[in-house]
């Protein structure tokens, strides 16, 4: 199993537009038939000093191996939400994983 975890900050946080075209853009990522599972979120109402809670979206998706990671980081649907959404967001943060 490869997990990658993605989190995202917006340029503009207090702008709903911004919200929802990140979160359209996010989406479409469900798309990519080498992802096995997706999960997209917003920070949780956990306030402890351990928890992160100042970004603004965080993506998991779940892929079978690291060789399919791999070809949904080249998958043109991958490649459009970037091109299409990099605007939106300051600071993205990615935590990859193995299981």
């Amino acid at each position: 199993m490869f997990v990658h975890s993605v989190f995202f900050w917006l340029h503009h946080p207090e702008s709903q537009d911004d919200h929802t075209a990140l979160r359209a853009g996010l989406e479409s990522l469900k798309a990519v038939t080498e992802i096995s599972t997706a999960y997209i979120g917003t920070p949780a109402e956990t306030r402890r000093p351990v928890i992160d809670h100042t970004y603004d979206f965080a993506l998991t998706l779940v892929f079978a191996d690291k060789a399919a990671h791999d070809v949904y980081q080249t998958h043109p649907i991958h490649l459009a939400f970037v091109d299409k959404c990099a605007h939106l967001w300051e600071r993205v943060k990615i935590y990859d994983a193995v299981g």
